[in-house]
């Protein structure tokens, strides 16, 4: 490799895609830096996006378990009041930063273990091979033989759901919240929107979520959608779907809320309002221009197999590539993109990838759906285990998960797996691996399962499918 830059391998962002090829890198013993334009590394993922929001659902869940305790056995406790009963804004969310800075110290110990340099700083380029350096101490250019862009996604606003507004919030200003309203509308029934939607339910917020769309999370399978929406409207969650937002308007009090105006022409009234209404590649002030590199209307970097841009030695990896937009598939990208850069042998990205929603109650997938099939005219098979059958699931009190399993009809192969329910996210590994070594339904079949597990789930799911197949 040659000396004539600063490094042989440059990461811009230090998220989890920029994190494990920066990593993977120094492994290969290659001249390694970190870009991040925050004083403390991880990005998005770390400091506003999936550990503070992992974290945050842990503590509504405690506050749950706590409650059903005390419903269980306190029986001659004096009966609680609302406010009581509540849990503030700062309980729930006294244990995230703990968690963030924990988790920050420890990858920024492993980078420094791997001898990678961490430069804070904004990035941009001033040519495909050096980058300039802006921070609170003043500017520095880094040249650099292999450069990785990792630096995810912002909130994307609009004009209409600005958080300008008074009571208008995004995803990011949920960790700065002073109180919990009692009142909450959500435009925008993604991944995003579902997740914190249901935890504020769980709460006893009173939610309502909004979008055009006729089915939230549509590429899920629609019974495990259907089981979804079901439970949440048991915490009287309303869903207005086929809606479009009109305009946000603040409203004076006591107390003061937000005027939700829908083209149907109804008017809805909330403490708050949580935008969730996409994101976009953080690509702007990098000035990619000057690298020869372009994007599409949505800031994302295209790239080939290898993670490779339009310019050979330029990569990027993560959200800022777009779908699927997972910590774990972008971790994954960025460990091969540093593997490609350095004809480290890589092969290409693992066809089956378990998708991950932690709304309430959590739900995974692997594989395909129902609906994908049917398109594609594969004669498959499902096969249905029920919490309430299995004795684990009475056990942890979840009476109402569900996971299904979906096999070829004539091959017997395995074709997906999507659960809904407790640890559905841990219980789908399960399914991953029988799905990518090419297994089916005889390995459920002879497998023994411990009892009393959720796991166990499998075995009943699969004779379900086999006896149906059986009869055809």
């Amino acid at each position: 490799m040659t000396t004539d830059f600063d490094y042989d391998f440059l990461c811009i962002g230090s998220g989890p895609a920029g994190q494990r090829a920066a990593v993977q890198a120094a492994k290969l013993r290659k001249r390694v830096a970190i870009v991040e334009r925050d004083f403390d590394i991880g990005g998005a993922c770390l400091q506003t996006g999936t550990i503070p929001s992992k974290t945050f659902r842990e503590a509504v869940l405690s506050f749950r378990h706590h409650r059903s305790g005390a419903a269980l056995n306190g029986s001659d406790r004096p009966s609680l009041t609302y406010e009581e009963e509540r849990p503030t804004a700062g309980k729930l969310l006294s244990r995230v930063n703990t968690i963030v800075t924990t988790e920050a110290n420890i990858q920024r110990d492993q980078l420094h273990r791997n001898g990678i340099d961490v430069v804070p700083g904004t990035a941009s380029f001033v040519d495909p091979n050096r980058v300039l350096i802006k921070s609170l101490t003043g500017t520095r250019e880094i040249s650099a033989n292999r450069i990785l862009i990792a630096v995810g996604t912002r909130t994307h606003q609009t004009a209409r759901f600005s958080t300008d507004v008074p009571g208008v919030i995004c995803s990011d200003d949920i960790l700065n919240l002073q109180e919990l309203p009692r009142s909450l509308v959500v435009i925008g029934c993604g991944v995003i929107g579902i997740e914190y939607a249901s935890m504020f339910a769980e709460l006893g917020v009173k939610v309502t979520v909004i979008d055009g769309r006729s089915r939230p999370l549509e590429f899920l399978d629609s019974e495990i959608v259907d089981e979804l929406v079901h439970q949440l409207r048991k915490h009287m969650l309303t869903f207005r779907l086929g809606e479009t937002v009109e305009s946000l308007e603040a409203r004076e009090g006591p107390p003061p809320q937000v005027l939700v105006r829908l083209e149907s022409g109804k008017r809805l009234a909330a403490d708050m309002v949580l935008a969730c209404t996409g994101r976009i590649g953080a690509s702007d002030t990098l000035a990619l221009d000057r690298a020869g590199l372009s994007t599409d209307d949505r800031g994302r970097i295209p790239v080939d197999e290898c993670f490779r841009s339009e310019v050979p030695h330029i990569y990027a990896a993560g959200d800022i590539i777009g779908y699927p937009s997972l910590a774990a598939t972008s971790s994954e990208q960025g460990w091969l993109a540093a593997c490609h850069a350095f004809d480290a042998g890589a092969g290409a990205m693992p066809g089956h990838f378990p998708i991950g929603i932690y709304s309430i109650p959590e739900i995974s997938m692997v594989g395909q759906a129902e609906h994908e099939l049917t398109e594609q005219k594969v004669p498959y098979e499902t096969g249905i285990a029920r919490y309430r059958e299995i004795a684990r699931g009475q056990i942890l009190g979840d009476d109402s998960g569900v996971l299904k399993m979906i096999f070829h009809a004539e091959t017997r192969e395995l074709l997906g797996v999507h659960v809904i329910g407790s640890g559905a996210t841990e219980l789908i590994h399960i399914g991953q691996a029988v799905l990518g070594l090419g297994g089916g339904l005889s390995y459920f079949l002879e497998t023994v399962f411990n009892y009393p597990t959720l796991a166990e789930c499998y075995k009943v799911a699969a004779l379900d499918a086999y006896n149906k197949l059986r009869l055809e």
